[in-house]
Order: C-alpha cells, then sequence, then structure tokens
C-alpha cells in the first residue's frame, strides 16, 4: 500500500501525529508493535510505575475540550490511568481505524528515483512520501549480558516489558537488579508483597519524594481554569513545566536560606527541587551543597548506617542522570526483608538455576526482577534496518553517536523525520510539551513543502555538522559530563559516549525551531 505518510509507532507522539496529519487531508498509517496504544506506558507496566511529572501537566494540550474533560485523580499519574488516558485519546478523535497493531517495522529504505520510502514490517510492506519515527527514546528494553541468563529456574521478567496480566510476589524471594527510576518504582511495592526481596545495585541514585497523593479538586480546577497561561509557561521554561525556578546561585546566600530553600522544596516534593539554585547544573560547589543535603536526608531515612552510606550516590553530580521521584523508597530499606548487595564492590558473575551470584556470595531468588533500562534514544531508531540516500544506514552513520539537525532530521534520509529524537530536549523535559511541539513543527513544514511544491527535504550535512557542536558545546558548560549515565549511552557496552539530548532548555530550543520556520527553513534542503 501506498500513503502520503508512515508512522512508526502509536505511543503519544505517534497518535498525535497521526491526528495533524489527517487534519491536513494526507493518508496517513500508523505502525505499532503493541496491540493497543500508548507506547512506554503500553509496556511499562511494572508495580509503582508512574509518571515523574504532575498529572495536570503530562496531558496534551492541542484540544481545550480534552484537557477540560478529563479527570486526574492523583497529583502524579500512575501507568494504568495513563493508558487509560492514552485509550481515551485514541477513542475521542477515532485513530484506531488508521493504526495497525501488531505490527512491527523491520525496515525502510529510501528509494532516490522514486522520491519513496520503501517500508517492510512483518506483515507486509508500504510505500511513503513521509516517514516519521514515533518510536519514543525509552522502548529498546535491556537486559545485561549476564553469564547464565536462561538457566535461572523461576520466571524472570524485565520492568519494561511487565506482563499485562500482572506479576504475585507473595510468599516469593525477589532479586531485583538494578536501582534506576523502575527499581526505585518498584522495589518498595515488590518489598510489601514479597516474603524476602534481594536489590542489586551498582550505582546509588539520587532520588527525591513525590509525596503523592489524590488530586484535589481545587487545583485542578484552578488549573483548568488557567490552562492557556500555564501551557505558554510550559513551553517557554527550561524543562516544560510549571515548577519556580529560582536563579539565584547556591553560594550567595546564608547557609540557613540555603536549607530553608532546600526544606521548603523537599516538602513539596517533585523535582522542582532542582530548581532551587540557578547554577546547581553547572557549578560543582552548588551542586555539591545541593548534593549534601540529599545524602544527609538519606541517612535520616535510613536506620542502617552501612545501607544509608550505600544507597548515598557519591560518584556524580545531582542531577546529572535523570532524577527518580519516589514513594517511599530510602525507607524500603528498613524492613526486615529487604537486603541491599552492594554489586560494585562485588559484582555479578552469573545468573545460576537457583538465583544470582556475585564475586562474594550466592543468593537464592524464586524471581528475578531485571530494573536495567534501555538502550536510550538511538536503540529504538537503531533497532530497525533503515537505509538512506546512495545506501548509506543509518546504523553506519551514527555508528560514532547519533548526528541530526536539531534532533528533527538527519543528512541523507531525506522525507524522514523523528520525534524527539537525539538532539532535541526530549528527556530532559516533560516529553509531552516536546512531542507537540515537534509533531506541530513536523506537520506545519509538510504543509509548507506541499503548498510551495517541494518534493523532498533533507538536513544540510553542514548544518546538522553544526548543530551537533552546538549541542556538545552546551552540555560542555554543565555538570552532566560527569556522570556515566545514559543520556552518554553509558549503560550501553561499547556505546559510542556522546551526550545525546539537548540541554538549552525546551524554550530556547522552540524559539530556534520556530526562528528556522519563519526564515524560510535554513540548514534544510529543499528539492523541487
Amino acid at each position: 500500500m501506498r500513503y502520503d505518510a508512515i508512522v512508526v509507532g502509536a505511543g503519544f507522539a505517534g497518535m498525535y501525529m497521526l491526528h495533524k496529519l489527517r487534519g491536513l487531508g494526507l493518508s496517513v498509517r500508523v505502525f505499532e508493535t503493541g496491540d493497543g496504544v500508548g507506547g512506554t506506558w503500553y509496556w511499562n507496566r511494572y508495580p509503582g510505575a508512574r509518571c515523574d511529572v504532575e498529572s495536570m501537566e503530562y496531558s496534551y494540550s492541542f484540544d481545550d475540550e480534552l484537557q477540560q474533560e478529563w479527570e486526574w485523580t492523583e497529583r502524579y499519574p500512575s501507568q494504568p490511568e495513563i493508558l487509560r488516558y492514552a485509550n481515551h485519546v485514541a477513542d475521542r478523535f477515532d485513530l484506531r481505524g488508521d493504526i495497525e497493531f501488531e505490527t512491527r517495522v523491520t525496515g525502510a529504505g529510501y528509494d532516490e528515483t522514486a522520491n519513496l520510502w520503501r517500508v517492510a514490517t512483518d506483515r507486509g510492506d508500504h510505500e511513503a512520501k513521509y516517514l516519521i519515527t514515533a518510536v519514543g527514546c525509552l522502548s529498546a528494553a535491556r537486559i545485561p549480558d549476564f553469564p547464565g541468563v536462561g538457566v535461572f529456574r523461576g520466571p524472570s521478567y524485565h520492568t519494561g516489558r511487565w506482563p499485562h496480566e500482572g506479576v504475585d510476589f507473595a510468599g516469593r524471594r525477589v532479586a531485583v537488579i538494578g536501582t534506576g527510576s523502575s527499581g526505585i518504582q518498584a522495589i518498595p511495592v515488590i518489598a510489601a508483597q514479597a516474603e524476602h526481596v534481594t536489590v542489586f545495585q551498582r550505582t546509588a541514585n539520587y532520588s527525591l519524594p513525590a509525596w503523592n497523593r489524590p488530586m484535589e479538586p481545587e487545583y485542578a480546577q484552578w488549573v483548568k481554569a488557567n490552562y492557556p497561561e500555564i501551557r505558554t509557561t510550559m513551553r517557554t521554561s527550561v524543562s516544560g513545566v510549571m515548577s519556580t525556578y529560582n536563579s539565584t546561585s547556591a553560594l550567595e546566600v546564608t547557609e540557613e536560606d540555603r536549607r530553608r530553600e532546600f526544606e521548603t522544596r523537599w516538602a513539596k516534593g517533585g523535582a522542582a527541587f532542582l530548581g532551587s539554585y540557578g547554577d546547581i547544573a553547572v557549578n560543582p560547589d552548588a551542586n555539591e551543597l545541593t548534593a549534601e543535603f540529599v545524602r544527609a536526608k538519606i541517612r535520616e531515612i535510613v536506620t542502617d548506617p552501612r545501607v544509608a552510606e550505600l544507597l548515598a550516590p557519591k560518584d556524580h553530580p545531582i542531577g546529572t542522570k535523570r532524577i527518580c521521584i519516589d514513594t517511599d523508597y530510602y525507607a524500603t530499606y528498613n524492613r526486615p526483608n529487604v537486603t541491599l548487595v552492594d554489586v560494585r564492590a562485588a559484582p555479578i558473575e552469573e545468573i545460576t538455576a537457583n538465583g544470582v551470584r556475585t564475586a562474594d556470595a550466592e543468593y537464592a531468588a524464586d524471581m528475578i526482577v531485571y530494573a536495567t533500562g534501555y538502550d536510550a534514544m538511538t536503540g529504538p531508531l537503531l533497532g530497525i534496518d533503515i537505509t538512506g540516500k546512495g545506501g548509506l544506514s543509518l546504523r553506519r552513520k551514527w555508528e560514532a553517536g547519533p548526528r541530526t539537525y536539531l534532533g528533527l532530521m538527519t543528512a541523507g534520509f531525506p522525507n524522514m523525520f523523528t520525534i524527539t529524537g537525539p538532539g532535541s530536549p526530549s528527556v530532559l523535559s516533560n516529553m509531552i510539551v516536546s512531542i507537540e511541539q515537534h509533531v506541530d513543527w513536523i506537520a506545519g513544514c509538510l504543509d509548507r513543502l506541499r503548498a510551495d511544491g517541494v518534493a523532498t527535504i533533507d538536513a544540510d550535512p553542514a548544518a546538522e555538522d553544526a548543530w551537533v557542536e552546538h549541542v556538545n558545546e552546551v552540555a560542555g558548560r554543565t555538570l552532566y559530563m560527569r556522570a556515566n549515565s545514559w543520556y552518554l549511552g553509558a549503560n550501553i557496552p561499547g556505546k559510542p559516549r556522546v551526550f545525546m539530548p539537548y540541554v538549552g532548555g525546551v524554550g530556547a530550543y522552540r524559539e530556534k525551531c520556530d526562528q528556522i520556520t519563519a526564515d524560510g527553513y535554513p540548514g534544510f534542503v529543499l528539492s523541487p
């Protein structure tokens, strides 16, 4: 079949892209691996899965009736509620008819003679003028290559591929490997059900309290009444959220004032804590004051001093890995049925038939939960065999790290767009805000191309080089480069160490994209 556009993925990006393109009168087909919409929130059904952006802000803004009619039940939305919201959107805008579920895109090649993308799926081949990837940044689940993974006698699960029917932990000894965001959310819930939980931690991560609670009707009403102003604030902010940012230096105030500010933000909860002072992300001394406050909180919460020290991060500045938001994470280590194992001191050597063996001991388990993260940002795209002009594969072009112009296009791959791709704010922001901005920009671009009789658009290699240099230069001014994070690909052996998202902020990035549109798309090559 031939379409005007093919979209890969039916998460929040793919659904909105479909809606926008249909509004332009284009024929569109969306291919989705799962059997339902929701993307990340379709797959990540692990216990305790919850968004780290507040409900009233983690929602579409493109339709006022939609944002007025939907009622969130909690301050931070849980995975089931977000999935219900995604299904509500799909039904409300009648999107399912143009989505082909349980269909995996395996390859895509650009035909230079016909100016078409030829897209292969596991259920047939298709053609389209435009190829738009909406595959998500955190959808390529990864289990480390531990020896013996296949010999474990009990069930094993990855948090990013959780069984839809759920998992019963009652009476089970559960090994949880990994203490990133999914582990930090899942461990307290598992520990409340299981006979015993053994947590294998390689790297301690900073986590802030969510203080989640039922949605306050008065607050929801106030937000809905003020959505126009609130959405504008979010779109022009650094990270796409409504929180207050304090531009003062942490070093310019007294210790008493600094503690008061930290305590106030800690009591409020959430990632807004990192907005306590304007130099936390760039000044090592300001960052250390902030980090030590959090470490002191961990020591207050965790009763065993040895465990508290293991949980207190000391090998990276706070905020240089995606900050975690938790409910009772640190307090969970006070439970008698929870054991913390430091696998930096004694690495995991193998998975055995009966559990996990480290350099020091073997730990018996009836079940293993891998909270080991993802091949972030590039993994989902490079999992598809994409070939551009001259037979150049995307895997080869990106073998030293991803190269894009604005995170929207990569040179040599005409008429192919990436929603929240590497080189855009994406994972450093409220993803819904960044998704909407990219989708709106792409839809506006395609509408302009059609009106002007332009057949193809491609990134200019020189503009791409300049943007990649700019992304790295901005990241280099911050402390982000001091952490072995998945922002850098450090969690994947052999993956190039390149800082992938754009640190310059949602507002500044939006201004750049809007200016490019107004100026007639400089940095892009348009062919009639």
